[in-house]
């Protein structure tokens, strides 16, 4: 699509894979401190070793503390957070934790019509049961709680509905899911004993007017209990947003209120695969701090110059920030 990449990201990652660059005055003190940051977790000081099957510890803090401040406050557990190669690798790994027979009747995933083709494909790898509940498109493509019910309700006949899968920002739909709506889908889960799979990969993609993102994790925890302990796994990628740095593979998983054993043994059936991509890991890490400490900041910086600045002005900006400004400028 022509889009620039993020130099920063880009910088920090040429110098945990050519430690010799450090030597350089062409890379600026603070991209050097955060590859020295990731080189110091490593084994060996060196991205080519194997790391832990969930991932640098560096960057699970990080990412833990990315989340935390997203949600307002609400505490994030590093041993919850699961690096992985892309969001794909840890919803099918989530999807194959949950293909288990129950009564002699195969377990059913709740998927959107329309969905990310990822869900119908693995499910029929897996040889799961596909439940389709529609969306909404007189409300913004929402979820209709009444097609839900009417859709696990028809499922039981033939299958063991265990996980609804929500898409939050909607793709292909688009629609950013408002506050009541997610409590109202956290209410059905746990009345119907459904694990929840947020598909929360384009958080950053919220562009329409009085559209605001609002994670699972945080709308959970605020409703208190039974609703906060309902289980819950919320997935994020290095793919999307702003940065479309698809091909490194980055994307982590947080998973919340599952059971001690259950957590154990995905740990084990990751360790198969022995480690996410240690560039993945490296994207995951740099974009995590990048939207906190530069991104809301800019973003600010951009609308207030939307308001007073001309498009000439806007247009030399652009060359910086030209994805998301592009779109704030077709918003005025």
């Amino acid at each position: 699509m022509g889009q620039v990449p993020i130099s920063f990201i880009r910088q920090v990652m040429c110098l945990c894979f050519n430690p010799e660059l450090f030597q350089s005055p062409d890379f600026a003190s603070d991209v050097k401190e955060h590859a020295r940051r990731i080189l110091d977790s490593c084994r060996g000081s060196s991205v080519g070793s194997y790391t832990d099957s969930t991932g640098l510890d560096v960057v699970r803090h990080d990412v833990a503390e990315f989340i935390r401040r997203r949600d307002g406050g609400i505490p994030s557990n590093p041993e919850n957070i699961i690096l992985t190669a892309g969001a794909s690798e840890g919803i099918k790994s989530i999807l194959k934790l949950m293909n288990q027979d129950q009564d002699g009747k195969r377990p059913g995933v709740m998927v959107p019509i329309p969905q990310y083709p990822l869900y119908s494909a693995t499910i029929a790898e897996y040889g799961m049961e596909q439940i389709g509940y529609f969306l909404d498109e007189d409300k913004n493509w929402a979820l209709d709680i009444a097609d839900l019910k009417r859709a696990v309700t028809e499922a039981r006949r033939h299958c063991n509905p265990s996980v609804i899968v929500v898409i939050n920002p909607g793709n292909p739909t688009g629609q950013v899911l408002t506050e009541d709506n997610i409590r109202a889908v956290i209410r059905f889960a746990q009345e119907e004993g459904l694990f929840i799979m947020a598909d929360e990969v384009y958080q950053d993609n919220i562009y329409a007017p009085g559209s605001k993102f609002h994670s699972f994790k945080r709308v959970q925890a605020e409703m208190g209990a039974p609703f906060n302990t309902v289980e819950l796994a919320s997935f994020y990628s290095t793919s999307k947003g702003f940065m479309g740095e698809c091909g490194i593979r980055g994307a982590y998983m947080e998973l919340i209120n599952l059971d001690a054993q259950v957590m154990a043994m995905l740990k084990k059936m990751l360790s198969a695969k022995l480690c996410p991509t240690t560039a993945g890991q490296v994207g995951q890490f740099l974009i995590s701090l990048y939207l906190y400490y530069f991104s809301n900041l800019f973003l600010r910086i951009l609308i207030i110059m939307c308001v007073k600045l001309n498009k000439i002005i806007l247009t030399q900006i652009n060359s910086l920030f030209h994805s998301r400004l592009n779109l704030i400028i077709n918003l005025l």
